[in-house]
């Protein structure tokens, strides 16, 4: 899930829909609202976000200092005229990259994954032998060859797979649909889950995705022996795959 903060309900919402046919989840808030969803969000929503959006208004950079202060998720802000003095100053005051309006959202996505790259939040793209994914909107690749998913399906691979730890339903919904989406319940992500899990299954043999109740669900990477032969990941053993990936 993507947190947009702008003072123009036409243009969070215009950024929405855009991000919407990627698949990506975004909240789009006004400056007050973004505020108050900073002083309460728990920790469990906040697990959700991938980055922060920040357009333009008069605290801005007050807004993404404070931020800044309370997590390490990316920080983008979006300016609408190129001016050294402020993209200095957005720097300054934690932003990770600015960005000049218009831009195209397949950028923007490009530039949250670089972020996530320098700072060791997620894995790299290829991150098993066997599972390739973009995080840009592109299919994944299992197996060798390309597997197109619905939108909800590839944006779940790609959630268990930035996640070293196990990740609960709701962890899941909020990323894929938004912390504030009510038209669509939360046992949804059981039915997507289902689904996938049957489609790499037949793509890999074996099924990857390891529940628990109560406790949520993980990815199990395969791993390749010296022989070249594969192993599946026992799931207590991802976080160490990951983070060597």
């Amino acid at each position: 899930m993507i947190v947009l903060v702008d003072g123009r309900p036409m243009v969070a919402e215009g950024y929405k829909a855009l991000f919407a046919k990627q698949g990506f989840a975004v909240e789009a808030l006004c400056p007050s609202e973004a505020e108050l969803w900073r002083c309460f969000v728990g920790d469990e929503q906040a697990s959700s976000v991938e980055a922060f959006l920040i357009g333009s208004w008069d605290k801005c950079e007050s807004f993404i200092a404070e931020l800044r202060s309370q997590c390490t998720i990316p920080i983008i802000a979006l300016i609408e005229h190129r001016s050294l003095a402020d993209t200095l100053d957005l720097f300054a005051a934690g932003a990770d990259d600015v960005i000049r309006k218009p831009v195209h959202v397949r950028e923007i996505l490009a530039r949250i994954q670089a972020i996530h790259r320098r700072k060791e939040i997620t894995p790299r793209p290829k991150t098993s032998p066997d599972i390739e994914v973009y995080f840009d909107g592109s299919d994944p690749v299992v197996g060798g060859k390309v597997l197109e998913l619905p939108r909800r399906e590839r944006r779940i691979l790609e959630y268990l797979l930035s996640n070293k730890r196990r990740v609960t339903k709701s962890q899941i919904f909020n990323a894929v649909y938004g912390m504030l989406n009510e038209d669509v319940d939360e046992n949804v992500i059981e039915s997507h889950i289902c689904k996938l899990r049957k489609k790499l299954r037949h793509c890999l043999g074996f099924d990857p995705i390891d529940s628990k109740r109560y406790l949520g669900y993980q990815l199990c990477l395969p791993a390749r022996n010296s022989n070249d032969g594969a192993e599946v990941v026992k799931p207590e053993r991802v976080g160490e795959l990951a983070s060597a990936a």
